[in-house]
């Protein structure tokens, strides 16, 4: 019996599910938060966990507490979070301060690996379920209470084990140095979005203990912002909540958008993402790099027709495009383009945890990004006059045209180097 139990992982949970489902008429139509718990049974084949890896996580909690092993202790400074209204646990959190014409802050990571022994079964139990699922009103946590909920969440108040980003940054929110190290921190207060946002609007004041750090996070934020301007694309975007009734019914929903107090920990978030990628580029240690899904060909060809609709030079997709075949532009442009968007690789200044270093053959590493570039008319060959790169005037292609032309397309190849590429930003 142990040995089939052991075969078929979450068969256990499977069980308790439905042990625990209240019976209902077979007439009787489920409530939304019924049909959601029964999606999740049903995609997921288990809910909750078993009772040994309950009380694993309740003594690894208790152990870790106790023995967090050399850390630096951060209790004293001036700690937030920021999370949905609804959230249930607190993974992240921050601190900030002026120095100078710059400043300097910390982000704290929940440290989940001081909790979780490689090789256990919580740890075992963590890698097959992947990530914490959640679904409208209810949440599958990749981990059991113990720690989800408690230890490793950073809840105000008490203290906790954390993993800690320290930047310092210059006037122009310019990083100039990052540690990391484990720490032992305690949260002052926990914000939700919408408190931030008010804060932000001066219909609410912070809580005196975080008022300071919140300033300085906020402006350091602010100039994230507009360091990136030139070279990020931000994507406005609104999810759907939902409000339920004790029956677990719908009762309204509403479109949460992406507000300034969103934007200030999404812009710390990627600057600790940014400095830990080139630490451990620096170091040449192995590390994972998310990689997104190739795109469905059908949406890429609607926002083709869409470009084109607004007069944006678009490159020409082949029939029956493959998902690959469609994350990447091909042969010769739609229109002449004098001047317009196209796709050209581009330096970054900083590497991201989300993209990978290039190497090149004899070349020291660089770090490149398929990015969307404004393009000025191609630039006349040294020797010739200004007016002959684009014909005389404003009318007529001519072969300087054309040889114009050839050159955006070259770099439009994937082999394109990036000499052809800093050449046209001279």
């Amino acid at each position: 019996m142990s040995r089939r139990r052991q075969a078929r992982p979450g068969r256990a949970e499977r069980a308790r599910g439905r042990a625990n489902a209240a019976p209902r008429k077979r007439d009787e139509q489920p409530s939304a938060r019924e049909a959601v718990e029964a999606l999740l049974r049903e995609q997921l084949g288990y809910r909750g966990f078993r009772a040994g890896l309950e009380a694993e996580a309740e003594a690894a909690a208790a152990v870790a507490q106790s023995d967090g092993g050399a850390r630096r202790d951060l209790t004293a400074l001036s700690t937030f979070t920021v999370d949905p209204a609804t959230a249930r646990d607190f993974d992240d959190a921050v601190s900030a301060q002026r120095e100078g014409s710059g400043a300097r802050v910390w982000i704290h990571i929940a440290d989940v690996a001081a909790h979780v022994r490689p090789g256990s079964p919580l740890d075992v139990e963590a890698r097959r379920r992947a990530n914490s699922t959640y679904v409208p009103g209810a949440v599958e946590p990749m981990l059991p209470h113990a720690l989800s909920s408690e230890a490793c969440s950073l809840a105000p108040g008490v203290e906790r084990l954390a993993v800690t980003a320290e930047i310092e940054l210059g006037p122009g929110a310019e990083p100039r140095s990052a540690r990391f190290y484990r720490s032992r921190i305690r949260s002052d207060a926990r914000l939700d979005y919408d408190q931030l946002d008010a804060i932000f609007a001066g219909r609410a004041t912070p809580p005196e203990e975080v008022a300071e750090p919140l300033a300085a996070a906020r402006a350091v934020a602010g100039a994230l912002g507009e360091q990136r301007g030139v070279t990020s694309l931000d994507v406005e975007s609104a999810e759907p909540e939902f409000r339920f009734d004790g029956a677990g019914n719908v009762t309204g929903a509403h479109r949460v958008p992406q507000t300034e107090a969103h934007r200030l920990i999404e812009r710390l978030m990627i600057l600790t993402n940014e400095q830990v990628a080139e630490f451990l580029q620096r170091r040449r240690v192995p590390a994972i790099y998310r990689v997104h899904a190739q795109p469905d060909p059908a949406r890429i060809e609607r926002l083709v027709e869409q470009l084109a609709a607004l007069g944006v030079p678009t490159p020409p997709l082949g029939q029956g495009l493959s998902a690959q075949a469609a994350s990447r532009p091909r042969g010769r442009a739609a229109r002449p383009r004098p001047r317009g968007v196209y796709i050209a690789r581009a330096p970054l200044p900083q590497a991201s945890c989300l993209q990978r270093a290039q190497q090149r053959p004899r070349r020291p590493r660089q770090r490149c990004l398929h990015a969307f570039h404004l393009a000025d008319p191609p630039l006349p060959r040294p020797g010739r006059a200004p007016g002959a790169a684009g014909g005389a005037g404003g009318g007529g292609g001519g072969a300087a045209a054309g040889r114009g032309a050839d050159r955006r397309r070259r770099l439009l190849r994937p082999g394109a180097g990036l000499r052809q590429a800093r050449a046209r930003g001279r």
